[in-house]
């Protein structure tokens, strides 16, 4: 094992399949920043937001907390670009995501299609099935990613880039949840929508703490409490103030806990 000229470990000289693997990075991270707009530019089904807004009464993040996917498709589009240089060389970080990213770029591509056709069931697999397949590498290769310095390429332009889009799903993915079930009637009668809703509020916070506990990567809690932040600007439009304090709370929690754990903590070695 020799060390790489841009950061990390090289594991291996470039093969046929780590070709494959790169291209196949860069042709989803294509196809999942260009669905977008190509959707909006001929007008096909439904956008995003009309998806979004058609029943979001149990929980409800405000339009311009969705900006975020500019800097996250920035950073997706670095980690892409880094593929096809030359002096990129393999590193464990590097192996353990990229199937992984190009199952979550073709899943976070494929649902614009799915909102746009109105495939509810479809929108539900697709963004907790991309989430998932982010979070494995992530806690697999925690302690990896905590040896890494502040100057390997690896950290900034692959575990940020996919670590936000992560945590950016963290919140999406039950919102999409509780928005398909509200629509169609079949939130559980257990507790009230505004339950349901906390709880979604709640396990988004704890993956946050969880994720950077393991990681030690800002990059995955920022956007959850972005998330929550505009939950609670939108319910306090909405006037449930209990879901909007209680969105606050754990965006703040998050917040907090996840600079103390980041920067009060020491790194593993």
């Amino acid at each position: 094992m020799t060390t790489s000229l841009n950061g990390g470990q090289a594991v291996g000289n470039p093969d046929g399949m780590r070709s494959t693997r790169r291209l196949a990075v860069f042709a989803c991270m294509i196809f999942a920043v260009v669905i977008g707009q190509l959707q909006q530019l001929v007008n096909l089904g439904q956008s995003p937001a009309e998806f979004s807004a058609d029943s979001d009464a149990t929980l409800k993040v405000v339009g311009w907390a969705f900006a975020i996917w500019g800097p996250i498709y920035l950073g997706l589009i670095v980690y892409a670009i880094r593929q096809l240089l030359p002096r990129t060389h393999e590193t464990e970080i590097l192996k353990a995501f990229g199937w992984p990213s190009v199952l979550a770029l073709l899943g976070i591509g494929w649902w614009i299609l799915a909102a746009a056709w109105d495939l509810e069931v479809a929108t539900i697999v697709l963004i907790f099935g991309s989430l998932i397949v982010l979070l494995i590498p992530l806690l697999r290769k925690a302690d990896a990613i905590r040896d890494l310095s502040n100057k390997d390429r690896d950290r900034w332009m692959t575990v940020w880039p996919l670590a936000a889009l992560a945590g950016w799903l963290t919140v999406a993915a039950p919102v999409n949840l509780l928005t398909v079930a509200t629509g169609n009637g079949d939130l559980p009668a257990a507790l009230p929508p505004t339950g349901w809703a906390l709880i979604a509020v709640v396990a988004a916070a704890g993956m946050g703490l969880l994720v950077t506990w393991r990681t030690r990567v800002l990059a995955y809690p920022l956007p959850i409490a972005w998330g929550l932040l505009g939950v609670f600007v939108a319910e306090q439009e909405k006037g449930n103030a209990v879901l909007a304090f209680g969105a606050l709370a754990a965006s703040l929690v998050v917040l907090g806990g996840a600079l103390t754990i980041t920067f009060g903590l020491r790194p593993r070695r």
